[in-house]
């Protein structure tokens, strides 16, 4: 007798989805990637020059007449295409995600001294909990010009060997004050000032001694390192962020905790569909942009043109004959991007039955945006059903979210910003524990799953 069919649903575990050893242990092997991954590639310049060694070994040019081609914006954003079986005008698919993170910039006149300490000033870029970054190690990251165009890159607090960097905070017993006040006035973002040194300068016998001689002495080292003076402040993009690698977390080593999981998982879960996915029936494009996290603006983010003038190059190059407001419109586009998991801690910010879960696989927000969805990009129902189809087809577990309770939740990303053309797009990603914090927490099963919705997308 067969079994009824359930009319419930439920969604279902990605542990269990891939209990085999055979998927474990590829699970293990891309969790370690991974976590190489991550530990390495701090800022969206240091992913940019991860992608462009892939895709050169992976026989990618800048020449939009071959098959394979990649193309850079500033070392920052970049478009990556894939030529299908099909031409581009019967469709294409897209997986688009940022490389930026919430982190703390420095300002272009950063250094000063106080009470013989050398600190510098920064600006938070993106939406942070400033507490969670006082009295934490914090590495110096950042790309100066010179005035003679020379480019150097600044690496400071990621070995064992170096110096780190942090910002001091207020002991308990002298707090008094602080703890009575709201988390916005209490935490005042002018005094984030990284700690950069306590010692003065070497004065010769002959020699005045500085006015600011920590500083001094500060910028003697950044000269020695680096060749840089005070004035090269004004030409840079410096970054102070969490220091240190990645981590499993938990006693089972389920779980991956580090700096940039959002959206940084997105980009390395896209990267390894990408690659593993070479003879695609239609065009597959994946797109990594700059500045989502302050609202997609400038050059380098997706409110740019960067991905359309691609496209009209890559239509000019494979299929003259088609238009281009045609090519667009007939392309579907996953919105790579985490969410939010549930937390135990704080479950009444959430609405349970509609919650990302930790190790549940990929989790799809239909629409994003806040208060009536004001906003969003809110995916068509056909275009769920056919993604629906294609992921149950291939036994890839995955649920729907939205990023906490009515009124309460909320949140952009770069959806709204493809859905402009016409094509068919929805956010997905990996759901996330302490998202914007210093130290992110993801699943491994959640990683690998994500992974393989991408790569069935990609190939379907």
């Amino acid at each position: 007798m067969s079994k009824k069919k359930s009319l419930e649903y439920e969604p279902k575990s990605a542990w269990e989805a891939y209990a085999s050893k055979k998927h474990q242990k590829a699970m293990d092997e891309m969790a370690d990637r991974y976590v190489a991954f991550l530990s390495g590639c701090k800022t969206e310049r240091l992913v940019m020059d991860h992608v462009r060694e892939k895709m050169v070994a992976a026989g990618f040019a800048e020449n939009f007449a071959k098959p394979q081609v990649m193309r850079f914006n500033r070392n920052k954003t970049c478009f990556l295409a894939r030529k299908g079986r099909r031409p581009l005008s019967e469709g294409f698919r897209l997986v688009g995600a940022h490389a930026d993170c919430p982190r703390l910039d420095l300002k272009q006149r950063p250094l000063y001294e106080d009470t013989d300490i050398c600190l510098a000033k920064t600006h938070y870029y993106g939406g942070i909990r400033k507490y969670q970054w006082l009295t934490i190690p914090l590495a110096l990251h950042g790309t100066v010009f010179l005035k003679s165009g020379k480019e150097v890159t600044v690496r400071i607090g990621e070995s064992p060997d170096e110096p780190v960097l942090t910002i001091t905070d207020l002991l308990p017993h002298l707090a008094y004050k602080e703890v009575v006040k709201k988390v916005e006035d209490a935490f005042d973002p002018e005094k984030l000032n990284l700690v950069l040194g306590q010692s003065p300068a070497a004065v010769d016998k002959d020699e005045d001694k500085a006015k600011e001689p920590v500083k001094r002495h500060v910028l003697e080292i950044l000269n020695k390192k680096y060749g840089i003076e005070e004035a090269d402040f004004l030409s840079a993009e410096m970054q102070a962020v969490p220091a240190g690698p990645a981590r499993y977390v938990g006693l089972d080593r389920s779980l991956i905790g580090g700096y940039g999981h959002d959206d940084r998982s997105s980009v390395f879960c896209a990267l390894e569909a990408f690659l593993a996915e070479p003879e695609p029936e239609y065009c597959q494009v994946v797109l990594f942009w700059d500045k989502e996290e302050i609202g997609s603006e400038g050059a380098t983010g997706a409110k740019s043109l960067f991905f359309e003038y691609c496209m009209e190059e890559l239509v000019e190059a494979w299929e003259p004959s088609a238009r281009l407001s045609r090519v667009l419109m007939g392309g579907s586009a996953l919105s790579a991007d985490v969410s939010a998991a549930m937390d135990p801690d704080f479950k009444d910010v959430y609405e349970p039955l509609n919650a990302a879960r930790l190790g549940y696989g990929p989790c799809f927000n239909k629409f994003t945006g806040h208060r009536g969805k004001v906003g969003a990009n809110d995916a068509h129902p056909d275009f769920i059903g056919w993604l629906r189809r294609i992921f149950d087809d291939a036994g890839i577990p995955w649920h729907m979210s939205e990023l906490g309770r009515v009124d309460v939740g909320g949140g952009g990303t770069v959806a709204k910003f493809l859905a402009v053309y016409g094509m068919d797009v929805i956010d997905v990603g990996v759901p996330v524990l302490s998202m914007h914090s210093p130290f992110e927490l993801a699943s491994k099963a959640d990683l690998y799953a994500t992974t393989l919705a991408f790569r069935e997308f990609l190939k379907s």
